[in-house]
């Protein structure tokens, strides 16, 4: 695969040749704003601040820090994470495996997608040197052992079911094997693999450090009734950041209710506790790190439309009613007002209702810098109607919002 195909193939922006070139490196966004004037939307990529959040998280982790590399594969932010000592990183395809091969070859990868296709496994194994594999099935064992043959490097990490729980964004719906049906999937993985381990999720943008503790407790319980000895516990991802109006507690809280945890298990299981600790943070790491420049079309009384939207980087603006903080690029001492956003397809769908408060005198022209958006925006842009340009710059100025327990430079 060749590296232009490849970086189409989890490419944020999708942009035609005519119009790729070097990623271009500026003070500030106003600056940026003031002497590219782009009509389209332009993604503010601040490296420094991702390698500051990543730091961040890696020296208040007490364990191994996986990126979850479907949250941005931005070749420029995994290398901003490395830069932050990120040197591991959560996969989920064969594509998110060869870029981050290619980007940072040395890295570690780690296959924590619970399915997979054959050709996927076969493909990790073989080509790329992935030797850990999620699992949360008896039917994906099977795959899995069938792909990779008679081997002693194979790690089995188990993914538990967690019950409904409160975060923004509950992924207890689709992966994980119920805590009763786990033991038995463990005591088989722990004859065929090398390293064995339990692995759960709280949610994306989860914000109560005790869903976490909860979760450990519930990996013992499975743990003791296994009876085998465990290599890996990995906690998941969902770690919150900064959005307009919420209040969050500092990253410390977290870490400290995961290090409770792992103590009480470490004291519970004794000789069969793990031997090490993983997370899988994606939007702490990156979402203060880009933010996207967006320019209004037209205005109808308190609805802007503007030339990005649902089906662009404001997908969870839109599906979710995500509220992300927003600037606008001139100044204007005009009182603030709510708008509507819409986006610039011909769906009327392509709404963004959450609330969003910019002066009253916003006009055709102007544009606005929306942040927090290194999480998932670009990742979720799609080529609807043809709306799929976009500017890739990097900035040097600090993010819009931040988050605590966080570096932002």
């Amino acid at each position: 695969m060749t590296a232009s195909r490849l970086r189409v193939a989890v490419s944020p922006l999708r942009r035609d040749s005519a119009r790729r070139r070097p990623v271009e490196a500026l003070p500030s966004v106003d600056a940026a704003v003031a002497a590219l004037r782009p009509e389209e939307p332009m993604h503010c990529l601040r490296p420094a601040a991702i390698t500051a959040a990543a730091r961040s998280f890696v020296d208040a982790f007490d364990g191994r820090t996986l990126y979850a590399v479907k949250c941005n594969p931005e070749p420029r932010v995994l290398s901003a994470l490395w830069r932050g000592g990120v040197t591991a990183f959560d996969c989920a395809s064969p594509a998110e495996i060869a870029l981050v091969r290619q980007v940072l070859p040395e890295a570690s990868i780690h296959y924590m997608h619970p399915v997979k296709s054959r050709s996927a496994i076969r493909t990790a194994w073989q080509q790329h040197g992935v030797r850990d594999f999620a699992i949360d099935s008896e039917a994906e064992l099977d795959k899995i052992l069938a792909e990779t043959g008679s081997t002693t490097d194979l790690g089995l990490i188990v993914r538990l079911a967690l019950p409904k729980g409160d975060a923004v964004l509950d992924l207890s719906g689709k992966f994980g094997i119920a805590p009763e049906l786990a033991p038995a999937l463990l005591r088989r993985a722990r004859r065929v693999a090398a390293r064995i381990g339990l692995s759960f999720h709280v949610g994306s943008q989860c914000t109560d450090p005790a869903r976490w503790s909860a979760a450990i407790r519930m990996a013992g319980d499975v743990a003791v009734a296994a009876g085998v000895k465990l290599d890996v516990l990995d906690v998941g991802g969902g770690f919150p950041v900064a959005y307009p109006d919420n209040d969050l507690q500092p990253l410390g809280a977290f870490m400290a209710e995961i290090d409770a945890g792992v103590f009480a298990l470490a004291a519970r299981l004794g000789d069969l506790a793990p031997g090490e600790i993983w997370a899988e943070p994606g939007r702490g790491l990156v979402a203060q790190g880009v933010s996207v420049v967006v320019q209004v079309h037209a205005r109808k009384g308190d609805a802007l439309y503007i030339n990005d939207g649902v089906y662009g980087s404001l997908a969870d603006a839109g599906s979710l009613n995500w509220r992300f903080p927003l600037r606008p690029l001139r100044q204007s001492g005009a009182s603030l007002r709510r708008f509507t956003l819409f986006g610039p397809t011909c769906d009327s769908l392509d709404r963004m209702d959450g609330g969003f408060w910019l002066p009253e005198d916003i006009a055709e022209g102007d544009w606005v810098e929306v942040g927090q958006l290194g999480a998932y925006g670009a990742t979720l842009r799609t080529a609807f109607n043809g709306f799929d340009r976009g500017y890739l710059i990097e900035v040097a100025d600090a993010p819009l919002l931040e988050t605590p327990g966080y570096a932002i430079a």
